[in-house]
């Protein structure tokens, strides 16, 4: 197994009526059903037997769309004390359904009462929560997030697919703003962190560095157990200064670390090295997944997994096993090309690991194709024209600059360059300009739809 999301279970109806009016101090107008098989928060999506949370967003009102969930689901927890309710149906009316379900999930998580394991930082969240969820379940049965519903509604709703079966909960928590962290950790009440690193994402809503770091440490006032890297001096520093009482296991590459690595090789796509563990003999792991980067996501999941003792041959049959994660440095050959394509999202920390693996397994030409790094606030200027002095100090030949932030790091590369708009006229410029045996590289934030490269 490979952990087990949301939409990949079948539940039975767990939920039950009396332990939503527990979590909630809901009030019920009708009721029908006095159990559901889940919670839904999309009407295009819910399924029989489930219950709908009409959530309310700035472009956005579940409630809207309440009689399309009523078709298929069981029943509703609404912000409306009347309506043209089916009676059918069981409806629970609260004042604020998004804390309902956050409700919800804190309360099925401490009636489980089974470890949770929070991993939060700048950079490899996702894929370390799946190389970790992995790891674990090779003996345990392990609920993760799905995909990368990590925020204050991503996470709850995953929490709330918890049952009986469950042994381990897997969550990433994601934060673009200060105390985020913190109000995750009130909803999963998490025992395990793990601090994956502190970089310069998000800072629109944090402001500077120090206030990323600040609130990734929020999870330390909850657990009792944190998997930090070791090499990150600067998260490192937070921690010592955050007067944090728990025990500490670290895992690195460069200092002496709890779980580390040697002899690594990086290979054209994967790697291999020496994985140690307290006490144990070194073991060669061959992840597929490329990049220094993910040696420490690697390193990560390998510390939990040390943490909930799991025998080296299975931590190393999971690592072996991983096959990575969509959008995430993904390789493809293209009529004699070999594209890197690391669409999902961007910062100046990841920008600058793709980076060094375009240059490491370039071939005749390597082609950056990046596009604007977002919210950045009043740093994003400065952070593109210092990503266009770093490709001019790389082996690129060619700088794709597409979107108007980009510009910028495109008015400091020495190289060759095109300045663009879209992802789209990037991918018609591509099959004018590729030639057999380049390497490209393709990345940009999320909000540039750096995906339609390829698809054009």
């Amino acid at each position: 197994m490979n952990g087990i999301g949301l939409q990949e279970r079948k539940i039975e109806r767990m939920l039950k009526i009396a332990d939503i009016i527990a979590a909630t101090a809901g009030k019920v107008i009708l009721m029908a059903p006095d159990s559901f098989a889940g919670i839904s928060i999309d009407s295009r999506k819910i399924q029989k037997g489930e219950l709908f949370v009409a959530l309310r967003g700035s472009r956005f009102d579940g409630h809207d769309f309440l009689g399309e969930a009523l078709k298929r689901g069981e029943g509703a927890i609404v912000s409306l004390e009347t309506g043209n309710f089916p009676e059918d149906k069981t409806i629970i009316y609260v004042k604020d359904t998004l804390k309902a379900l956050q409700n919800i999930a804190r309360f099925m998580r401490l009636k489980r009462g089974i470890p949770v394991v929070g991993i939060t930082g700048s950079n490899g969240k996702t894929t370390t929560k799946e190389l970790t969820a992995s790891v674990l379940s090779t003996a345990y049965r392990v609920l993760k997030n799905t995909g990368n519903l990590n925020n204050s509604i991503g996470l709850p709703l995953s929490l709330t697919g918890i049952d009986e079966e469950d042994d381990v909960v897997v969550l990433e928590m994601g934060a673009s703003a200060p105390g985020e962290i913190r109000e995750l950790c009130d909803i999963a009440v998490p025992n395990y962190g793990v601090l994956t690193n502190i970089g310069p994402s998000h800072l629109e809503g944090f402001g500077d560095l120090a206030a990323v770091r600040k609130t990734k440490l929020e999870i330390l006032d909850s657990v009792n157990i944190a998997v930090v890297n070791a090499d990150d001096l600067f998260m490192m520093e937070g921690i010592r200064e955050s007067g944090y009482k728990g025990m500490i296991v670290t895992y690195g590459i460069e200092d002496q670390a709890d779980i580390s690595a040697s002899e690594i090789r990086l290979q054209e796509k994967g790697s291999n090295f020496l994985l140690h563990t307290p006490g144990g003999k070194p073991m060669k792991v061959s992840p597929k997944i490329s990049g220094m980067f993910n040696i420490y996501n690697v390193l990560a999941a390998a510390a939990v997994g040390y943490l909930f003792r799991i025998g080296l041959d299975d931590i190393k049959s999971a690592i072996d096993s991983f096959e990575g994660v969509p959008m995430r440095l993904e390789f493809r050959d293209w009529e004699g090309a070999r594209v890197i394509s690391d669409v999902y999202n961007a910062n100046p920390a990841s920008m600058e690991e793709a980076l060094k693996e375009l240059v490491r397994i370039k071939g005749k030409r390597a082609v950056a194709v990046l596009g604007d790094m977002l919210e950045l606030g009043p740093y994003e200027e400065e952070a593109h024209r210092k990503l266009g002095r770093l490709l001019s100090e790389l082996p690129v030949e060619i700088f794709v600059a597409v979107g108007p932030r980009m510009a910028f790091a495109a008015a400091e590369f020495k190289g060759v360059v095109h300045r663009l708009s879209s992802a789209s006229e990037a991918g018609r410029l591509l099959r004018e300009i590729r030639e057999k045996d380049d390497t490209i590289l393709i990345k940009g934030s999320r909000g540039m739809l750096m995906e339609k490269v390829l698809e054009a």
